[in-house]
C-alpha cells in the first residue's frame, strides 16, 4: 500500500518530525523537537524550537486539509484581525511519512478551556468580530463544503440519518425537544451566497493572551457555505450575557441561530458517550442549555 492509506498515528512522534525536518528543511535541524500540549486529533502537532511547529494528518481523511490550509491561511491572514497560523514551510510525502505535512509559525497563548479570561463579554465580542471578518473574505476559488471540512458549512440534512439514531440517546420530554430543535434547524435551509467559515470554533482552538482572544488556530475544517456552524460555541463555552453579546456582534438572524442549534444538537448528542468523562459532563451542559432554552 502507497500513499496516504498508510498513515499510522501511533507512528508519528518526535523522532519522525526530526527526520522529516532534517530531509526537507535542513535550516531548522538543529533546533528542538518536542510534542505540542495539547497536541490535537485530527493532525498532530510538535514544537519545533520557540518560534515554529510542525503539523502532520493523523489519518488519510486529513490529508486534504493540508493543502488547503497551506493554500488559504495566507490569504485569510489580511481579512481578519487576529493572528491566525502562517506557513513557514510546506512539507512532502516522502518514504518517512506518505502524506504532505506543514511548518507554521507558533503562535503563542493559552486555549481558551483552560485559561482566565476576566471579561468573558468581551471575548465574545471579539470573537465574534472576529467570525465576521472571516465571512468577508474573498471567497473567489475557495473550497465548497465536503469531506476536507467533515461537511461543516453544508445543508444539516446530511446528517439526518444519524440524527435519527442520535436522538435515541436521549428520552421523554428530552427527546420531544430534541427532535423540535432539529426540525426548526432544518426549516430554513441556508441560501444566501457562501462565506467563509471556520469550521471548528472549540476552545482548544482559540488562543487567550492576557485574558482576551489572541489568535485562532486549526482551519482544517474551513471552507465557504453555510457560517451557522461556527456558533456553536456560543452553547458550548459562553453562559448569559456572554451569549447574548455574541450572538449581537455576530448579526445572528433567527435562521442562522436556528441551525446554530441544530449543529449544537448534533455535537452535544455526539459527546454525550464520549471518553474521557470530562467530554460526557460537557456534553450534558451544552443539552441542558439547548432544552432549557427551547
Amino acid at each position: 500500500m502507497t500513499g496516504p492509506e498508510r498513515i499510522d498515528a501511533s507512528q508519528i512522534d518526535a523522532v519522525l518530525v526530526r527526520r522529516l525536518v532534517a530531509e526537507q528543511f535542513p535550516q531548522w535541524a538543529d533546533l528542538p523537537i518536542r510534542p505540542a500540549v495539547p497536541g490535537g486529533n485530527d493532525h498532530r502537532t510538535f514544537r519545533l524550537g520557540d518560534e515554529l511547529s510542525v503539523r502532520l494528518p493523523s489519518a488519510p481523511g486529513y490529508v486534504p486539509q493540508v493543502a488547503k490550509e497551506q493554500n488559504w491561511l495566507p490569504r485569510l491572514a489580511s481579512a481578519v484581525p487576529l493572528p491566525i497560523p502562517s506557513v513557514r514551510g510546506i512539507g512532502r510525502a516522502s518514504d518517512a511519512f506518505p502524506a504532505p505535512w506543514s511548518v507554521y509559525g507558533w503562535l503563542t497563548g493559552e486555549p481558551a478551556g483552560t485559561a482566565s479570561i476576566p471579561d468573558p463579554v468581551a471575548f465574545a465580542v471579539d470573537l465574534a468580530r472576529f467570525l465576521v471578518a472571516l465571512r468577508g473574505a474573498d471567497t473567489a476559488g475557495a473550497p465548497a463544503p465536503g469531506l476536507h471540512s467533515a461537511f461543516r458549512g453544508g445543508p444539516l440534512e446530511h446528517w439526518g440519518d444519524e440524527m435519527r439514531d442520535l436522538l435515541l440517546r436521549v428520552e421523554g420530554r428530552e427527546r420531544d425537544v430534541a427532535a423540535g430543535i432539529w426540525r426548526d434547524a432544518l426549516a430554513d435551509p441556508f441560501e444566501g451566497p457562501p462565506v467563509w467559515f471556520h469550521g471548528d470554533v472549540a476552545v482548544g482552538n482559540l488562543l487567550v493572551r492576557t485574558g482576551r482572544l489572541g489568535g485562532v488556530i486549526d482551519f482544517g475544517c474551513s471552507g465557504i457555505g453555510d457560517p451557522s456552524c461556527d456558533v456553536v460555541i456560543a452553547w458550548t463555552f459562553f453562559d448569559g450575557t456572554a451569549r447574548e453579546a455574541f450572538r449581537g456582534e455576530y448579526a445572528a438572524d433567527e435562521a442562522t441561530w436556528a441551525r446554530g442549534r441544530g449543529w449544537a444538537l448534533w455535537k452535544g448528542l455526539i459527546m454525550l458517550t464520549n471518553e474521557p468523562p470530562e467530554q460526557r459532563r460537557l456534553a450534558r451542559r451544552v443539552l441542558d442549555l439547548l432544552f432549557d432554552g427551547a
